[in-house]
């Protein structure tokens, strides 16, 4: 019956969050990888190498109502080596009219590289800061990915983008490469101040609205953000937006979350995105402060059904609170310290997958939180390849790199087990340790960094961990093998086989949980090194089950828990009958079986009968109901269950 009620437990925990858990995260990875599906051959183009980005100061030109951009982009960098031109990724569909320096018009061409070219008037050697402004106007490519689109909703027009990996040439002239952050960026948006219904429109951007200046019949709304950002992070969008926010206490440094919604979304946005004042709070409480506090953080409602985690204002494509808590983790774990290459993408899908489901653990309870764990192993292990680091050739593939099974369920995973690796304290402590390295805060780490991090600050080595479970593929499937030599001793064997040849063994502490005759438990971890490796502990009551993997702390499947084959065979051969009873009930041993002691316990434990071997028992003055037997034997415990009727 425990195990009809386990199943069945099971089976309704999954239905009831798997739309949740799993169609949620689906509409994540899709909104994050689709605007890259045309763009994804082009990556960090090596043309642009030579200099390193400091400020942009977009000042653009939109209407919503017409898919079309014209602007200027104002530029500071810094040359890197003497040059004596400058390259930005643009698409070749978009036309630059001029570029202009301190008043001078500079010479340029575009190709069909999606570059523009600037010649420079004289050499600008190494260290020099310089600045140039590009004047530029066009329709960036429909492409239905992302990166600029233009479309209506509920009959409103509406501009917004989305530019993950590669497609913020696609609307201005930019550098694309994710270790070269911009320093800081002022972004101003010129529109008309209403829509052809007569409702104002609203526009958003990056880091905190400075002002809005009306002027003959358009409005500029100027942005500021004083923090280094990529340039896919870079985001924009024009609509008739409604306007609301909530306050996060931030012990006693207050600051905003402002939320961007369509008219028609209203009702349902203000019933959904209060809960991200708590989330805010429990991220506070676990990493540190929110990285951006003296700006803000916001939603913005855009056309996917996903959401993507521009810096201080995540683009929304519903509210659902797995949502809100993934995009918002990535302000931490994507925006503050970013991904060196896209073969890191797991420090920050796997990390924001992770976060999301601490907040499951913390606002809804361990119940809730074992589902959430358990769905990501079934997703890990449906096929038994894969490894979370991406090599070169996995990069090529928006699918792999956006993998929900490997980058975001796997990875998220591995931090879960790198937690109980090394204990609450130590784990969130390394990550704290992550997020306020000088070298990396506010910039980019790859995976090697994270790991040395995490060492240094446990000190632990985690060589074999990281190889197995973030470098190599597969998983492992457990047998675990246990009797009861004694009264106060459980004896254990446990191997494994592994789904995929580069692993040969997963070292791993293994937890079990073993269930009493009488409904008692107790979990022990077993620290595997090795395979067919024994074990030895104490227990203070008879067992009847072992559980593998209780909590779903560990990626594995396929696993087995049997009863040792010597104490099996012993245990078939002690019979009761009959069995149900009213009088009295009958024992058969096999000789070489040799009973020490009978107990009988009622349903609550209550001790009704002790006795020393005997072939009969008189049950006739015990109440009726399910009794439990147990035969201290030379062969260990035996338990068996008697109907009394």
């Amino acid at each position: 019956m425990r195990i009809l009620l386990l199943t069945l437990f099971c089976f309704l925990s999954f239905n009831l969050y798997s739309q949740d858990f799993n169609e949620t995260l689906d509409e994540i990875r899709f909104s994050e990888a689709k605007s890259a599906l045309s763009q994804i051959i082009h990556r960090a183009n090596l043309n642009t190498g030579n200099y390193d980005l400091k400020y942009h100061r977009l000042e653009l030109d939109i209407d919503p109502s017409v898919a079309f951009i014209s602007g200027d982009i104002t530029t500071y960098f810094e040359a890197k080596e003497a040059i004596n031109e400058v390259t930005f990724d643009l698409s070749s569909n978009m036309i630059v009219s001029q570029v202009d320096q301190r008043g001078n018009s500079l010479a340029f061409t575009q190709n069909a590289n999606d570059e523009l070219v600037v010649t420079l008037p004289i050499i600008q050697n190494l260290g020099v800061l310089d600045s140039l402004t590009i004047s530029y106007s066009g329709n960036p490519i429909a492409s239905g990915l992302g990166s600029f689109v233009q479309e209506t909703h509920n009959g409103d027009p509406t501009i917004w983008t989305l530019s993950e990996p590669y497609g913020a040439k696609a609307w201005w002239p930019c550098k694309q490469d994710l270790i070269d952050k911009i320093d800081s960026i002022d972004v101003h948006i010129t529109s008309p101040q209403f829509n052809p219904t007569n409702e104002e429109y609203i526009a958003v951007s990056n880091g905190l609205e400075q002002s809005q200046i009306i002027n003959g019949g358009e409005k500029t709304t100027h942005f500021k953000h004083r923090y280094p950002i990529p340039a896919y992070l870079i985001a924009i969008s024009v609509t008739n937006y409604e306007v609301y926010s909530h306050e996060v206490s931030n012990n006693g440094d207050p600051f905003d979350i402002v939320n961007y919604v369509y008219p028609e979304s209203l009702a349902n946005a203000q019933a959904s995105t209060p809960v991200t004042v708590d989330i805010m709070d429990l991220f506070i409480d676990l990493f540190e402060a929110y990285p951006y506090e003296d700006e803000k953080y916001g939603h913005a409602e855009f056309g996917f059904g996903g959401g993507m985690e521009h810096t201080t204002v995540s683009f929304m494509g519903s509210y659902g609170r797995n949502l809100i808590a993934h995009e918002l983790a990535h302000q931490w774990f994507g925006n503050k310290i970013t991904c060196g290459s896209w073969k890191d993408i797991w420090l920050n899908e796997g990390f924001a997958t992770y976060l999301s489901g601490l907040v499951y653990e913390n606002l809804d309870g361990n119940d809730t939180f074992r589902t959430w764990k358990q769905q990501r192993i079934n997703s890990i292990t449906s096929q038994v390849n894969g490894a979370v680091y991406l090599s070169d050739v996995d990069t090529t593939s928006v699918g792999r790199i956006f993998s929900s099974r490997l980058s975001y369920n796997k990875g998220s995973m591995v931090l879960h087990m790198l937690r109980k690796k090394l204990g609450d304290t130590n784990f969130f402590q390394a990550l704290q340790d992550y997020l306020s390295t000088p070298e990396h805060a506010y910039g980019y780490a790859k995976t090697e960094d994270f790991i040395s991090i995490v060492e240094t600050s446990s000190g632990e080595d985690l060589t074999e961990f990281f190889s197995d479970w973030l470098y190599n593929q597969g998983y492992p499937s457990y047998t675990l093998s246990w009797n009861q030599p004694s009264a106060s001793e459980i004896a254990i064997e446990l191997s494994q086989n592994q789904s995929h040849a580069s692993v040969s063994f997963f070292e791993a502490p293994v937890p079990i949980r073993l269930i009493g005759t009488l409904g008692e438990e107790l979990d022990l971890v077993l620290n595997h090194t090795s395979n067919m490796q024994q074990f030895s502990e104490t227990v203070n009551f008879a067992v009847q089950d072992v559980i593998f993997n209780p909590e779903f702390d560990i990626i594995s499947a396929n696993n087995q828990v049997v009863l040792s084959l010597d104490t099996f065979e012993i245990e078939s051969d002690l019979k009761m009958f009959p069995n149900p009873s009213s009088v009295s009930v009958s024992i058969q041993k096999p000789e070489t079986l040799e009973v020490k002691s009978i107990t009988i316990y009622n349903t609550i434990g209550q001790l009704l009968y002790r006795s020393e071997w005997t072939d009969k028992i008189d049950v006739s003055s015990f109440s009726e109901g399910l009794l439990f037997m147990q035969f201290q034997t030379n062969k260990g415990v035996i338990n068996k269950s008697l109907l009394k009727n």
